[in-house]
């Protein structure tokens, strides 16, 4: 009987200690990236923008502001009765570029996540197994590789039609070849470590040993290229729009923004100078954000 309290006593402490450590490893890793500026900047600009489109409802209505035409409010100058003007069609730009970027976050992190469900299942089997599936899923990645993003989100595009799931599929599609070289890459550096060996030791199967332990330890530069990734996605969704196989006009999407203004742009150049810039804060923000979480999480630049 006198030795059941200290059993639990020991739990409790053991228990206590592993949260502690967690708790204290997340809290080096936070100032780690505290005290890198440009990475913070770029997390207050990308958590802004993403605050702006989750209460783009509440800013602007969009039916009666963001889309709808008042030809007697036309070409409106900035920081008049309008934030950031009015476009050819009177519809406030401002009211645009918050809608636009629930559009443009949306799809640029659903392209991602289906980016990575594929190239990370393909690298996972081909960095784990090696040997033949690692040869046949490489090359077939390189065959892909062969063709630039832009092109392949093109062909896949025009070959489905033009729709908001089709966008998707196709940026996650020529995302998937690189995605899949970054998973495979990660998971052939830690695939021979000795928690690998004890798992297959103790009988653990293949998919929970890199589910459960290769992949894991992997986490660090995927999500550093996976935020990297979804900046080049958004500025692929602008660009699909831009030559007009993306979100269709008149639903407010930056680079459909930059192709309407781009025809008095002389004259008015605000028409293209609020889409562009938003653009560029967002690309900005997760390239800052990535290069801040790159140099947290790697343990080789640990000052």
């Amino acid at each position: 009987m006198a030795e059941t309290p200290e059993v639990k006593t020991y739990s409790t402490k053991k228990d206590f200690m592993k949260k502690f450590k967690k708790k204290s490893r997340f809290m080096e890793l936070w100032y780690r990236f505290l005290k890198n500026k440009p990475a913070v900047i770029g997390l207050i600009l990308f958590i802004t923008i993403v605050l702006l489109a989750i209460c783009a409802p509440l800013i602007a209505d969009y039916n009666e502001v963001a889309i709808k035409i008042d030809m007697g409010n036309r070409f409106n100058p900035p920081f008049t009765d309008n934030l950031l003007g009015t476009d050819e069609f009177g519809r406030d730009i401002f009211a645009r570029i918050v809608h636009g970027a629930r559009i443009s976050l949306t799809i640029g992190i659903s392209a991602i996540t289906v980016s990575f469900l594929l190239g990370g299942a393909l690298g996972s089997i081909a960095g784990f197994f090696g040997g033949r599936f690692d040869g046949w899923i490489m090359r077939a990645m390189d065959v892909f590789l062969c063709l630039p993003d832009m092109l392949l989100a093109i062909a896949i595009v025009a070959a489905f039609g033009v729709s908001t799931l089709n966008i998707t599929l196709a940026i996650g599609l020529a995302f998937t070849p690189r995605m899949s070289r970054v998973v495979r890459a990660a998971v052939m550096s830690v695939r021979g470590n000795e928690y690998v060996e004890a798992a297959r030791c103790i009988g653990a199967r293949n998919g929970r040993i890199i589910t459960r332990h290769v992949l894991i330890n992997c986490v660090g530069p995927i999500i550093v290229q996976i935020t990297l990734y979804v900046a080049n996605a958004i500025l692929t969704i602008s660009a699909l729009s831009f030559i007009g196989l993306g979100i269709e006009i008149p639903t407010p999407e930056w680079g459909n923004m930059l192709a309407e203004g781009r025809a008095a742009m002389r004259q008015y150049p605000h028409l293209v100078i609020a889409p562009g810039l938003a653009i560029f804060f967002t690309i900005l923000s997760l390239n800052l954000l990535g290069d801040g979480l790159r140099d947290t999480l790697d343990p080789r630049l640990k000052q």
